[in-house]
């Protein structure tokens, strides 16, 4: 469960660096909003780094599904649009699919 955590602590790093910058260009807030968002996804790349995967593409694919599943917890929490049936099926497809490529028996 500590590869989850890691994941999704990249993950709300990602979203909230991100919406940070949203929040410069789209919602007016002030230019200083950019260096917390900044630091803020330094700090994601810095924890995908931690993630057990042996592959960059393999980690990469791996922390998408998770992604995807936080960034609807971003709107709900942070936003206040609850995700309808359709975005948690489609989150649950992607972390199966999450699942599936880093717990999955591995081949030499």
């Amino acid at each position: 469960m500590q590869n989850v955590a890691i994941y999704f602590a990249a993950a709300m790093a990602e979203i909230a660096g991100c919406f940070a910058f949203w929040a410069w260009f789209r919602l007016d807030k002030p230019i200083y909003w950019l260096l917390p968002g900044m630091a803020l996804l330094a700090l994601f790349a810095w924890l995908l780094t931690l993630s057990p995967a042996d592959q960059a593409g393999r980690a990469y694919a791996v922390y998408g599904g998770i992604y995807i599943a936080s960034s609807l917890v971003w709107l709900w929490l942070v936003e206040g649009q609850r995700p309808d049936s359709w975005d948690l099926t489609g989150a649950a497809i992607c972390l199966t699919g999450a699942a599936i490529i880093l717990w999955g028996p591995r081949g030499g």
